[in-house]
């Protein structure tokens, strides 16, 4: 069992290598299900959900709707972007990482509603549920919060911007607490479910308005604790 540390998704990253690495999962077949891979580690379904999406952002992974997530290449040496990546020091400024975000999230969300599927739809309902059940619970709220944004940047279709968005999430881990801070459970939460809520009406242009006023709003707390 992994022990819940900050980074543990990054852990659950590691094992899943190990397990490409030394054959387990093999090229072509499906990997065991959210469930029992949490189950198997001991860590939550978002740790894993997390995981897999660095996967999925690297095209090493393929998730289809009813069935499973897919090992499709097992070149590992994807991880090893090198200066292409997302710097640590380059997301060091909360203020530019939340400008970047806003420039960059509310197109994304409009296009991923314009596309989003039941399941979409189902995995956002899935992460707001977790939030809600979270709040209070710094490090579980920051994860959910996490995959509920990443799931909106994976269904836009656009692979820039999803990896884009994972490589922000990854190099500002350490600040997320004090970004949790500056968006408050409750508003942070409200805002999770009216731009879940837009999607399901199938309201492209609210859900873009709706994730524009939510980062915004997050620039304008963040002077109030500078």
């Amino acid at each position: 069992m992994l022990p819940f540390r900050p980074r543990i998704s990054q852990q659950v990253v590691d094992r899943f290598k190990e397990n490409i690495a030394g054959g387990k999962w093999p090229v072509g077949e499906k990997i065991p299900s959210e469930n029992v891979l949490a189950g198997e580690l001991g860590v939550s379904r978002v740790s894993i959900r997390m995981a897999i999406q660095q996967f999925l952002a690297l095209n090493l992974m393929r998730s289809e709707h009813g069935r499973g997530t897919f090992l499709i290449n097992d070149d590992l040496g994807a991880f090893s972007g090198g200066g292409n990546r997302v710097s640590a020091q380059e997301c060091s400024d909360i203020a530019k990482v939340l400008e970047f975000r806003l420039i960059l999230e509310p197109e994304g969300c409009f296009l991923a509603a314009k596309r989003a599927d039941a399941g979409v739809i189902g995995a956002l309902a899935a992460h707001l549920r977790l939030l809600v059940a979270n709040v209070g619970k710094p490090e579980e709220f920051v994860q959910s919060d996490m995959a509920f944004h990443l799931e909106i940047s994976q269904a836009s279709g656009n692979p820039l911007l999803h990896k884009s968005l994972l490589d922000v999430f990854n190099q500002t881990r350490r600040d997320h607490a004090r970004i949790n801070k500056i968006f408050g459970y409750q508003n942070g939460a409200r805002y999770h479910a009216l731009i879940h809520r837009a999607f399901e009406k199938d309201n492209p242009k609210l859900a873009r308005r709706l994730m524009a006023e939510h980062l915004r709003q997050g620039l304008e707390q963040l002077g109030k604790f500078q």
